[in-house]
């Protein structure tokens, strides 16, 4: 039997090579719209920042970050969502355009079980459109050539940006615990 998809169809719908990228992709940025304006959020995990649920839709567990909540809601106030992948060491970048959810269902929270930890929620991304971008921006940028890493030590560390924004923050204590508390935090 012949089945025949329109071009919208064949846009919404992850191909075997578009899904091996995704699922190879151990970070994402997030992109989300609300009332107040836009965000945009890191994501990252271990083995592929997403798990493809089918050729429409994938789903991206929300583990820990800085406890702000500005994609979620967004998410529950309007669905739209964009989703860029990348991968270290390649320049092609995958992209994905759609809806999405917020999920509690305690089943598809234990299925993203780590370290015994389950995310709180999961995002539930259904598909409208799906493709690679351009690598123009990543080879002009060399973003994965070591020669161009910067030292860390040159930056201003997250407790000092954090005090630029709250004067009595106590930066010194906040850098000193920082990687310990981020261990002990992962998941």
């Amino acid at each position: 039997m012949t089945i025949i998809r329109t071009v919208e169809e064949l846009k919404a719908m992850l191909t075997a090579k578009y899904r091996l990228m995704i699922e190879t992709s151990p970070f994402l940025a997030l992109a989300t719209v609300g009332p107040e304006g836009m965000d945009c959020s890191p994501r990252g995990d271990k083995g592929g920042v997403v798990r493809v649920a089918d050729d429409k839709t994938v789903l991206l567990p929300d583990w820990r970050g800085n406890n702000r909540v500005d994609s979620l809601l967004n998410i529950v106030r309007d669905p739209r969502v964009a989703l860029m992948f990348l991968i270290p060491g390649s320049n092609t970048t995958m992209r994905i355009n759609g809806r999405a959810v917020v999920s509690v269902d305690p089943t598809l929270l234990q299925s993203f079980e780590m370290d015994g930890k389950h995310p709180r929620t999961v995002i539930v991304v259904t598909i409208d459109e799906v493709y690679f971008q351009c690598a123009r921006a990543l080879m002009r940028s060399e973003l994965w050539n070591p020669d161009n890493f910067v030292d860390p030590s040159s930056l201003p560390t997250p407790g000092l940006l954090l005090k630029a924004a709250k004067a009595e923050f106590d930066q010194e204590t906040y850098d000193r615990e920082w990687a310990a508390r981020a261990a002990k935090t992962m998941w």
